[in-house]
């Protein structure tokens, strides 16, 4: 209970404030997974509100789930049973950044990450050093 008896919005805001807490309504959420070892809670549509105090956020979700065995069902088609077959290469970020850090063309900063195992900064050390001092 708020020692003083009620409180109007504003004055609840305020004192929020005061307290270094903020709240941010996340809109257009369309779904919300709780996933345990055993089954899922999927809210759909739910009201979802972020509370930020002194730096934490916490999520707070509002609606009815539907409690489903896991495994059931998943989202987009996809079977739970299985993981998702990851994309072929490494992702197009990690492509893009060997290749504006290192000012090489698209399959050389590919062989390179592939020669690094997909680690973007190894790959752009080896291309930079294949150059040599003074760049090329």
């Amino acid at each position: 209970m708020i020692p003083g008896g009620r409180m109007n919005p504003r004055q609840m805001q305020m004192m929020m404030k005061r307290l270094g807490m903020t709240t941010e309504e996340v809109e257009h959420v369309e779904e919300v997974v709780v996933r345990t070892a055993t089954e899922e809670h999927v809210f759909e549509r739910p009201e979802v509100t972020i509370l930020t105090v002194q730096g934490v956020r916490t999520y707070q979700v509002v609606g009815e789930p539907k409690v489903r065995p896991l495994g059931s069902s998943a989202p987009y088609g996809a079977s739970l049973s299985a993981p998702p077959a990851p994309p072929p290469g490494p992702p197009e970020e990690d492509v893009k950044l060997v290749m504006e850090q290192s000012g090489v063309d698209r399959p050389t900063a590919l062989l390179a990450l592939q020669e690094s195992d997909g680690q973007p900064a190894e790959a752009i050390l080896k291309l930079l050093s294949r150059r040599g001092p003074g760049g090329g």
